[in-house]
């Protein structure tokens, strides 16, 4: 009675390629010789051995599938020619144990194309407030003329003569192990188990070509230098015509000429003369929602800061926006005319040069206010 290699190895007939090499890991693992030296675990060893030579090779599987026997003329006996050791050849103990091994069976054409990135302009208006851009975009798109095939129209990929559609050659050689059967890539078909003898001229056999596309982006508020927007299936189209891979949109904010961005939050410089910041006074700015007056309080000293609540940027993640900070800058002359330099001493004298406090003695109102008058040219 022949032996059922489904059996042996625990699987289906309908199993796959996949599910038949992990159920030969697994019993290889429970009982190589090196693990389990019983006798009986050995004979037992060298059965997963003959049925994974078989079922792994499309060929000899389809004639075993048939009735017939597989192992005739592989040239290795019933235990499936694997030496003098009978405990399988090198390949299959080293994927059993490391999975180093080859995959077996031809490799696809297709495959998964690269992922893409370009980098995007954007100014500070957009990234706070969201806006929608068309990109030009150069990638590999699937050839129209072959549709991914990679043959010129009218022909098709043909088997390899070589290794005859396996993807792979094998050699038997002799060495300290006794005969060990290695396995390559068919140096014919690379490996694909077929040929194209007559490449698609538009593509050259790559089932793909670079062209130039536009694409439209919604860009949220919020986003700064750095933040990437995935685009699923708009990068690179595989070899082969194989599914594509996505599309990054790296964000690059441009430099504003008032504000500067940290965070979420802006931040601005205004200059006020010396006499405006010590009666207080009111600045236009222009900020990202229009124009608006920043009050300054009188006795405002250099380098204070007055925050405009949710004048910043929206956040990116949650609601709300970020904060407007203006920075004040005095502004003390450097220049002065003799009518200045008098009413500068009558102050001094008047606060008898103690340290200013931006609280003002009777008397100090009315000469800041002939100051600034001075100041301003009246």
């Amino acid at each position: 009675m022949a032996t059922d290699y489904y059996a042996v190895l625990g699987v289906r007939r309908d199993a796959s390629q996949d599910e038949i090499k992990k159920a030969f890991r697994r019993l290889a693992r429970e009982l190589h010789p090196d693990v389990n030296p019983d006798p009986k675990t050995q004979e037992r060893f060298k059965e997963i051995n003959a049925a994974y030579e078989v079922l792994s090779d499309p060929q000899k599987k389809q004639v075993y599938d048939l009735g017939g026997d597989p192992l005739s003329s592989s040239g290795g006996g019933g235990a499936g020619g694997f030496g003098a050791g009978g405990f399988g050849n090198f390949s299959d103990i080293m994927d059993a144990f490391f999975g180093t091994a080859s995959q077996r069976g031809p490799r696809s054409r297709t495959r998964r194309g690269q992922d893409a990135m370009i980098r995007l302009e954007i100014d500070l208006n957009e990234a706070a407030f969201g806006t929608t851009k068309e990109i030009q975009v150069d990638t590999a798109v699937v050839c129209t003329t072959c549709s991914g095939e990679g043959a010129a129209p009218g022909t098709s990929a043909q088997t390899c003569d070589m290794c005859r559609g396996r993807g792979e050659v094998s050699q038997v050689t002799r060495s300290f192990l006794g005969q060990v059967m290695t396995s390559r890539p068919c140096p014919q078909c690379q490996g694909f188990g077929t040929v194209v003898p007559t490449p698609c001229p538009e593509c050259a056999g790559d089932g793909r070509i670079r062209s130039r596309r536009t694409l439209t982006v919604k860009i949220p508020a919020g986003v700064d230098n750095g933040t990437r927007i995935q685009l699923a299936g708009e990068g690179e189209v595989g070899p082969g015509g194989g599914p594509a891979g996505d599309l990054y949109v790296e964000i690059h904010e441009l430099a504003h000429d008032v504000f500067q961005r940290r965070g979420d939050d802006l931040h601005c410089t205004v200059t006020i003369p010396m006499t405006a910041a010590a009666l207080g006074t009111k600045v236009p700015l222009q900020t990202l929602d229009g124009m608006e007056e920043v009050d300054i309080r009188p006795g405002t000293q250099s380098g204070q800061s007055i925050p405009l609540h949710g004048r910043g940027i929206t956040h990116l993640r949650g609601g709300g926006r970020g904060d407007l900070i203006v920075h004040v800058e005095v502004m003390t002359p450097s220049k002065l005319d003799p009518a200045q330099e008098d009413l500068l001493r009558q102050l001094a004298k008047l606060r008898g040069e103690e340290r200013p406090t931006g609280q003002f003695q009777p008397g100090q109102q009315g000469l800041f206010s002939r100051l600034k008058d001075a100041f301003n040219g009246r």
